[in-house]
């Protein structure tokens, strides 16, 4: 690992370098972004960026771009819904997707949209919520003040509201969204344009990819009329410009403790890494018994082939000694200076070791935990149903801040927008998947083990997968419908066999999560609440959280690097997606790029490499310059960014994007998208 990554670790505490940051809005470094590039965003400048960004909820960012509630984002995070409105007949993963009118845009069955509209603090509250508590006392206090909290804000099904930890702990926000549900595919590429160069080019650059799509946002039936929206740059990203990424990055563990680096590092992502491998193959193989079956899987094989390759990177970097050895160092000198102070060690000094034995205990649970709560031994969709159903008769039957998390008052629009989702089941991709975590579950479990006998009796995982898929009826939304509005006792009286096995599952799953959130997730959130409050006491509260998967705004330029001695310029062509064209899949333009080359400006910039700090989540983050203008969009990072879980290397690091001007240059010429590109294209001067 390269020593600029050592030596940020080493100094992320105590200020911030360069480039480096993902930032929340109310917390800006507006003076820092003057002094290294000459421009101060206002604090006007900042309401409208924030209010003209979106999340996806199912894991992604994007951007309002015009009046009409027009959303960019990327096309593999809107790939699910691409996917879900498909047919044999119809495949618009393949072929592309583009509503020449209003009334052709296509509802997506579980997209749910968000737009952070204000950022309150609730610390205070929380805290005098939790002060005393430990174990299970703790753990229910924090959720039933969250909860309360989230009720009395969401007034209405049309706002989200979430109670957000950050620095671990150390401060607690309440972020209110308004909530779109009403969200409808207006244009997508061809998947092979989308992602030209496919596994081999992922997180790689140069890179030559039109990752987009365009959906719209709906209220009562119309476009929603969005005043604050990202207007187009005429010319796009320049090399050297400064850059501004707007998203909602997935999560980081830069401010992890050691103990709980070392789980990572030696227990969940090998054990992850090896499920993800696994689960690859099985989906290869599935995908070559026919063309039907490589459509309807593809969005699960991108996912878990992304998925793989990122973690992978990751693990690299937790193995790399000099990266280790400064967080160990780092958490050696924020300890050191606790315990030189006799109020601070006494207050402070023992919240690393309840950590690390908290680390220790997860170790024993793991294996059932994951497989029986969080679902690995039971990868269905109709099962999820089930379980959801199971427990939403037992949850809603109590008080709001006596629930399960996901089922709180705030959380139940986006509960029922997937439960009743109108999107396909695939029964022959059910039976495989369902059969092989079944058969992880013994593998992990042990064939003795009292649940797994429970679980399959005499039957085989193939035998029990088939016969469940086959005899349920919860594909059908009406009934699931039903059986929701019926609750407890519609629940209990059903025969349906998923339903049965969910019924079976939840007492033992349930136990594995209470143990896991009372005695272990509690005493990690209690100190690391402790550490975070040494840190601030210690360092200032002048640096940014760890992400997690809220609205955060980054600064960066574009910019190339060198790798091996080589210098790596900072963008691509269209000419050059041409040139990488060998007419074998995964390097293999579609049709509509071959016949329309001549009509294209080959010169145009296509994709970027900037410095602006990313990770997982910042998909389809629109880029924007000093002006508010788009003039990119994030779909990836290069290799070295994958380090960035753990650190920042201003050297290496780079954000990668599609450049503004190929995506009008492609919309208009190839596409002949001209209804959406007069929607978005800057006017003239």
């Amino acid at each position: 690992m390269r020593l600029s990554i050592v030596c940020a670790v080493l100094m992320q505490s105590t200020l911030s370098l360069a480039d480096e940051g993902m930032w929340t809005y109310n917390s800006f470094p507006a003076a820092t972004v003057e002094k290294l590039y000459g421009f101060k965003p206002s604090q006007a400048w900042l309401d409208d960026a924030r209010l003209a960004t979106v999340r996806l909820a199912q894991g992604c960012s994007g951007s309002f771009v015009s009046g009409q509630g027009l959303v960019m984002t990327n096309h593999h995070c809107a790939h699910h819904c691409i996917e879900q409105l498909s047919s044999a007949k119809k495949d618009y993963v393949a072929q592309g997707f583009y509503a020449k009118t209003e009334k052709d845009e296509v509802k997506c069955p579980e997209l749910e949209i968000n737009q952070l509209v204000e950022i309150s603090d609730v610390t205070a509250r929380v805290k005098e919520a939790t002060a005393g508590k430990s174990d299970q006392a703790y753990s229910d206090a924090l959720k039933a003040v969250m909860a309360t909290i989230e009720k009395e804000c969401a007034t209405g099904d049309e706002l989200r509201c979430d109670v957000v930890s950050l620095y671990h702990g150390g401060l607690y926000q309440l972020y209110k969204y308004r909530r779109y549900q009403d969200v409808r595919l207006v244009f997508a590429p061809e998947f092979a344009s989308a992602f030209f160069g496919g596994d081999p080019d992922n997180f790689m650059f140069p890179r030559y990819d039109l990752d987009i799509s365009l959906l719209r946002v709906y209220e009562q039936g119309k476009p929603a009329a969005t005043t604050h929206h990202f207007s187009w740059s005429k010319e796009g990203a320049k090399p050297g410009e400064l850059t501004f990424v707007s998203g909602h990055p997935g999560g980081t563990s830069r401010e992890l403790t050691v103990a709980q680096l070392e789980y990572q590092r030696d227990v969940m992502l090998p054990r992850q890494l090896i499920k993800l491998a696994e689960l690859r193959g099985l989906l290869h193989e599935y995908r070559h018994r026919g063309p039907e079956q490589a459509r309807h899987s593809k969005a699960m094989l991108f996912m878990v082939e992304n998925s793989f390759k990122a973690l992978r990177g990751m693990h690299e970097a937790l193995l790399d000694k000099e990266l280790f050895l400064a967080k160990v160092k780092a958490e050696a000198e924020l300890k050191k200076k606790v315990d030189a102070d006799a109020t601070k060690k006494k207050l402070y000094g023992g919240a690393w070791a309840v950590i690390e034995h908290a680390q220790a205990e997860l170790k024993k649970i793991r294996e059932p935990l994951v497989f029986i709560e969080e679902g690995d031994g039971f990868k269905s969709e109709l099962f999820q149903f089930a379980r959801t159903l199971v427990r939403a008769a037992d949850e809603l039957a109590k008080p709001n801040d006596k629930r399960l998390r996901e089922f709180g008052d705030a959380a139940l629009p986006e509960l029922k927008q997937s439960l009743f989702s109108t999107a396909p089941i695939f029964p022959e991709l059910e039976i495989a998947k369902l059969s092989w975590s079944l058969t992880k579950l013994r593998e992990h479990l042990g064939p003795d083990d009292p649940f797994v006998r429970q679980v399959l009796g005499k039957e085989s995982p193939e035998s029990l997968a088939a016969s469940l898929v086959k005899g349920t009826k919860l594909a059908n939304v009406k009934l699931r419908h039903r059986l929701f509005d019926g609750g407890k006792a519609a629940i209990d009286a059903a025969t349906d066999p998923m339903l049965k096995l969910a019924r079976l599952v939840d007492p033992t799953a349930r136990a594995l999560r209470s143990k896991f959130e009372d005695e272990i997730e509690a005493a990690v959130n209690k100190n690391s609440e402790a550490i975070a409050k040494a840190r601030f006491e210690i360092l200032g509260t002048s640096v940014y959280p760890d992400a997690t998967f809220t609205l955060r705004l980054s600064f960066g330029k574009v910019e190339g690097w060198e790798e091996n001695g080589r210098k790596i310029e900072p963008l691509t062509t269209l000419g050059g997606a041409f040139e990488r064209h060998t007419g074998k899949d995964p390097f293999a333009l579609p049709k509509r790029w071959l016949d329309g080359k001549h009509t294209l400006d080959l010169e145009t910039p296509f994709n970027f490499a900037t410095t602006n700090d990313i990770v997982g989540g910042n998909s389809g983050s629109p880029v924007i310059n000093k002006d508010a203008q788009v003039v990119g969009l994030i779909f990836d990072g290069n290799i070295q960014s994958l380090g960035g879980e753990y650190g920042f290397d201003a050297k290496v690091n780079r954000a990668v994007a599609v450049h503004s001007a190929a995506i009008l240059e492609t919309l208009d010429k190839l596409y002949g998208a001209k209804r959406v590109v007069d929607e978005i294209r800057p006017l003239p001067r």
